[in-house]
């Protein structure tokens, strides 16, 4: 029997002294690209602090690969929500390089090994254009592919992705799915990327983990994202509405959780 890649039991986050999951339970298989979705404050950073290690469960136990989680596994790539990047006047390579095995973000000690590997880290992710370029000349796409470089330094089976499709327009978004689905199904990596829209992730997704109210629940999108389930997770009237290729997911009273963005210009089948 094949060990899943996450295993959560029965597990509760708290942050501030207050939980933020509450008796949370749900496996990801192996290889899976599972979209983590919920409004702010629903737990997503949370519960990838968690599976980090950064975070230690009030109850219950967090499995990565069969073993207890723990701080500092470099088989689990982290790429946190991008603010402002440290070192603008540092070239892209030199960025990259920064964050071999541990290094403090500025400080580009690799040697020939670290170089070597942000090389072959911005190919991975087709920035080589941008090894010589400064920081602080680059757009917020291309910055994002310097930061999904360097989650890939360590080679990790796991990669946790916090809303990298932040203030991306919707033809970067597309690129940026894209791109990262492509990486994780050649090198067999699991992929949890959390997002407020499900548009963009829309026929990439194996699953989706909706967080809400406390609760999470883990399936398929054509299971998860429907009128019924999402009522249930939030305890309180919501409405799933399909439109061509769009999804609206709405709240009593008219308030949108997700924004829509056209889904057309992807190269797998939406569906539900």
């Amino acid at each position: 029997m094949t060990i899943p890649a996450l295993e959560f039991s029965h597990v509760t986050l708290s942050r501030g002294g207050h939980d933020v999951l509450r008796d949370v339970s749900f496996k990801v298989p192996q290889g899976s690209f599972v979209g983590v979705l919920g409004a702010n404050g629903a737990g997503k950073t949370t519960l990838f602090r968690g599976i980090l290690g950064l975070e230690a469960p009030g109850a219950g136990t967090i499995l990565f690969e069969g073993r207890k989680v723990r701080r500092g596994n470099s088989a689990a790539g982290y790429m946190p929500q991008m603010r402002n990047m440290p070192g603008g006047q540092l070239s892209g390579l030199s960025m990259v390089e920064a964050a071999y095995r541990g290094q403090v973000p500025g400080l580009p000690w690799g040697g020939r090994k670290g170089r070597a590997a942000a090389e072959a880290a911005l190919a991975a992710v087709d920035a080589l254009s941008l090894a010589h370029r400064p920081v602080a000349t680059l757009s917020g796409g291309q910055r994002q592919r310097l930061l999904l470089a360097q989650v890939l330094l360590d080679d990790p089976s796991l990669l946790l992705l916090d809303e990298p499709m932040a203030s991306l327009d919707p033809a970067r978004m597309s690129d940026t799915v894209t791109r990262i689905h492509t990486l994780a199904r050649k090198r067999n990596m699991t992929v949890l990327l959390s997002a407020h829209d499900i548009n963009p992730l829309l026929g990439f997704m194996d699953y989706v983990l909706y967080l809400a109210g406390g609760k999470a629940l883990l399936g398929p999108v054509r299971e998860v994202i429907t009128s019924e389930t999402l009522t249930a997770l939030y305890g309180a009237p919501v409405e799933v509405l399909k439109v061509g290729q769009r999804l609206f997911v709405v709240a009593e009273g008219g308030g949108g959780l997700f924004q829509s963005h056209d889904c057309t210009g992807h190269h797998h089948n939406a569906s539900l």
